[in-house]
């Protein structure tokens, strides 16, 4: 074992100059002869002091490298301004030859002095890549243009002219500027571009250098084709790892037979789902053949609906949907014509928009803030969770009493308003064949019961319940009116109308709106009148008082 007999020594202290410095880590080699050229290429000393000074703006502590000064179309190397904490020394190295006279290299001894100068509190660096460059043909009319406003040459920019389209978008290559290529990846007679193209102002948008670790896709792979007419076979690779997405099927009003069982592709997604959902859901539409998806949904908890909305399987399973018509958007039992069945008519789904319902939905923080903490919304059990949905799997129905939503979309089923039930049930004015925009009620019939719920439907948004009185004075107005019209026996385009939804006629949607609003300005004028009155009284008595 070897010990070592030196004694340490403390360090000896010195201290730390106060002397601020800026440092520059110029990617290059810089001579004592060429640090002129190297301040050229940073911008000269204006721009190394506008980026270091104190307080410097972000546009003007901008530093740039450009190896090519004046040319306007070379792309710099951009630098950056960071803080450091470094100290800067002063190494110096004093050579004595020793005492022998020998004359080689190793006989002369070096003796090593370090000395702090100051600190660095700034660095420039430039870690990014450098971009593609691309030199065009400076005596280009254009290029001399540009150059000319790089210089605010005025007389220069006024002489430009835009000359004559010659076509020649190829030139044959010089003898010196032929190079070794292989013949067979070439043509026979070699050319450059002349499109006179000028480089943008920036090629790539990466900086900074990274690995890219190219692989392929482990779910890809190589399917054969052949063309029909030819007999060629092609290869291609297929994703096999894709989403596929599913749907219900969909038909129009005007196709003649409905769909009889899902598709095969859908049958084999059959085991990746909750079997026991599958057969609620079946059994729901052989009770009821059809259904909306809120009606649907409210038949579930929250967590069944989370799970069948997002499988994207259950409900192609299990129905179908018409497209348009009087089910539009409803889901149908396989096998099931509602075209055919008088008794359809029930579930015809009735919908018209309110033009006040805001679209817009209040964000998640905004709902739990007005409600709610956020910890009383985590910590909250599933059967609070199941006690406030009650009321809400109920917004399907229509009593007539109460609203759990803005927008009215309701099956004629589930509308269970005393007089509403009473017009739907009413079987004196229904027709022999189905209509595509009407159903199995006339023209009159569905009005009627439109015109009904769409007065109780509002008035429940404006605070009060609609009496059976205004119902029948409103449908007798407008029955003395003869707001009913002959239908156009015109077929209606697919996909171009929205009427079988129950929308108003823009004329009648526009004197609906008009109403409503004198109402409501009749209503708030004799609030007014009766807190003004309430008012003067008031300050009548105190001027008695005085």
């Amino acid at each position: 074992m070897v010990t070592d007999t030196r004694t340490a020594t403390a360090a000896q202290e010195r201290p730390l100059p106060a002397t601020q410095f800026y440092s520059v880590e110029y990617p290059g080699y810089v001579q004592p002869s060429s640090v002129h050229l190297a301040l050229r290429n940073l911008g000269g000393p204006s721009s190394l002091e506008n980026a270091f000074k104190r307080g410097a703006a972000k546009n003007e502590g901008l530093l740039e490298l450009n190896f090519q000064p004046g040319n306007p179309f070379a792309h710099p190397i951009p630098g950056d301004i960071v803080n450091t904490s470094n100290i800067l020394f002063k190494v110096t190295k004093r050579r004595r030859r020793k005492a022998d006279g020998d004359k080689s290299p190793d006989a002369f001894a070096g003796d090593y002095t370090l000395e702090a100068m100051g600190i660095i509190l700034k660095s420039a660096r430039f870690r990014s890549m450098a971009d593609y460059q691309f030199q065009p043909d400076m005596s280009d009319p254009v290029a001399q243009l540009r150059v000319a406003m790089n210089r605010m040459d005025v007389d220069a920019v006024r002489r430009y002219t835009i000359s004559d389209e010659k076509e020649d978008y190829s030139l044959p290559l010089g003898e010196s500027n032929r190079v070794e290529i292989d013949p067979q990846l070439t043509d026979q007679t070699l050319c450059r571009s002349n499109l006179r193209l000028f480089p943008p102002p920036l090629f790539s948008r990466q900086g900074i250098p990274q690995n890219y670790n190219f692989k392929a896709n482990p779910a890809s792979m190589v399917a054969t084709t052949a063309d029909e007419d030819t007999g060629q076979e092609r290869k291609r690779l297929i994703n096999k790892g894709r989403w596929k997405g599913y749907g219900p099927a969909t038909i129009s009003f005007g196709d003649s037979n409905v769909p009889q069982n899902p598709s095969p592709g859908l049958l084999q997604a059959r085991s990746t789902i909750k079997q026991d959902l599958l057969d609620r859901v079946v059994n729901l539409l052989e009770q009821r053949p059809i259904w909306t998806r809120a009606a649907l949904y409210n038949q579930f908890n929250s967590a069944e609906v989370r799970e069948i909305h997002n499988s994207k399987v259950i409900l192609p399973l299990a129905c179908y949907m018409f497209q348009d018509g009087p089910w539009r958007d409803t889901l149908v039992r396989f096998s099931y014509d509602p075209r055919k069945d008088p008794a359809a008519r029930f579930y015809q789904r009735v919908y018209f928009r309110n033009a006040n319902h805001p679209m817009s939905r209040t964000s998640v923080v905004t709902r739990r803030q007005e409600g709610r903490s956020v910890a009383a919304y985590i910590s909250r059990s599933m059967e609070q969770e199941e006690t406030a949905g009650i009321e809400q799997r109920k917004s399907h129905i229509f009593d007539g009493l109460t609203i759990t939503k803005e927008t009215a979309a309701f099956q004629l089923c589930d509308i269970v308003d005393p007089m509403l039930k009473e017009m739907i049930e009413r079987e004196e004015d229904l027709r022999e064949t189905c209509d595509e925009r009407d159903g199995w009620y006339s023209a009159h019939a569905l009005e009627r019961i439109k015109t009904v719920l769409r007065h109780k439907f509002f008035s429940l948004l404006q605070g009060y319940v609609a009496t059976k009185e205004e119902c029948e004075a409103l449908l007798e107005q407008s029955g003395q009116k003869k707001t009913q019209v002959t239908r156009i026996g015109k077929r209606l385009k697919y996909g171009k109308h929205n009427m079988a939804k129950g929308a108003l006629r823009p004329e009648d949607a526009a004197a609906a709106r008009l109403q409503a609003t004198l109402e409501r300005n009749a209503r708030n004028l004799q609030t007014t009148r009766r807190v003004g009155k309430h008012v003067c009284y008031t300050l009548t008595c105190f001027s008695l008082l005085a």
